[in-house]
């Protein structure tokens, strides 16, 4: 189980030098607790017994403060601090907990961990690897690809020409991030990031060819391991009378709610004769522009309405 407090331990601690110094639980341990008010509560930061974090460290600045209370405050502190259950209190800097908070870690079962690392390091990596590990996750069927530095999603039907495309792309020195099923996990508010499954990474199928090493082929270079999703284009088969129901202004913008998160949505006509990968690229710069503040649709109309002002100007004057 990834948010397991075990997993945790097992995946971090050849870099965070994390060690178990009590209470190594014998079944995996969620990391979020079945109380609901746990589930709110802040996954991992320094001591704090107001708004308890659900892995308290406690680093030198902690320690002191806990060594400078009377014997009475001292004890409420630490009883507060474990009447609260958190999944775990980590020690950091190498600092020992002393008999009685090895005593109060044992009467409510509550794993104490200890690291050499200094506090805030520590909560740095971690809370980097707790938000990538336990991000809401997603498969979409798709080709996701960097294109000119942003990711894009290459989306439609089976045989529309996904794959095909994202080859195209590739010779034109864009990288491939992953072919087919394609993972995104919601990692920040309004930011979602897509990776390739393990089985899958390298690999492009391409119909009548096959499966493709695009590492091999392409070189170290044609290889992206993640990247935050940014556009999403629809590779659609339409007709004259669809086409003709397309803006002609403003296109076919819209946007796709993945995971509670609108991506910009562009649906690209396919057709005998299109250049898809230029069409691809223009539509990538095209929102650049947009995340930039420019609009081409709405700086023509405005020129357009400005050239219709001053025409009629001299009219209005006479």
């Amino acid at each position: 189980m990834i948010d397991s407090l075990q997993s945790i331990v097992e995946q971090t601690s050849p870099q965070l030098k994390l060690r178990w110094l009590a209470g190594e639980p014998h079944s995996e341990q969620p990391l979020r607790g079945a109380d609901p008010a746990q589930a709110q509560q802040s996954l991992i930061g320094s001591l704090n017994c107001i708004h308890p974090n659900r892995l308290q460290v406690i680093g030198h600045p902690e320690h002191l403060y806990l060594m400078a209370l009377g014997a009475t405050a001292y004890a409420e502190m630490i009883n507060k601090l474990f009447a609260d259950r958190p999944a775990a209190v980590i020690f950091a800097d190498g600092i020992e907990p002393d008999t009685g908070i090895r005593e109060l870690a044992a009467r409510t079962q509550t794993p104490l961990l200890g690291s050499t690392l200094g506090d805030q390091e520590l909560i740095n990596h971690l809370r980097y690897f707790l938000t990538h590990a336990l991000a809401e996750r997603k498969t979409l069927h798709g080709v996701f690809i960097e294109v000119l530095g942003m990711g894009v999603l290459l989306i439609g039907n089976s045989a529309v020409g996904k794959s095909e495309l994202a080859l195209d792309l590739i010779s034109r020195g864009h990288r491939l991030i992953a072919d087919d099923a394609p993972r995104f996990a919601c990692i920040a508010p309004e930011v979602i990031e897509g990776s390739c499954p393990e089985a899958l990474k390298d690999f492009l199928e391409v119909r009548g060819l096959g499966i493709l090493n695009i590492r091999a082929m392409f070189g170290e270079g044609a290889i992206l391991r993640e990247k935050t999703l940014n556009l999403v284009i629809d590779l659609q088969p339409l007709d004259h009378h669809q086409l003709a129901c397309i803006d002609r202004l403003s296109g076919s913008l819209s946007a796709m709610n993945i995971l509670d998160v609108a991506v910009p949505t562009i649906t690209m006509p396919v057709a005998p004769g299109r250049n898809l990968a230029i069409l691809v690229e223009a539509a990538v710069r095209h929102q650049i522009l947009r995340t930039r503040g420019y609009d081409a649709s709405v700086d023509f109309i405005d020129r357009q309405n400005r050239a219709i002002n001053q025409d009629q100007l001299p009219t209005a004057r006479r």
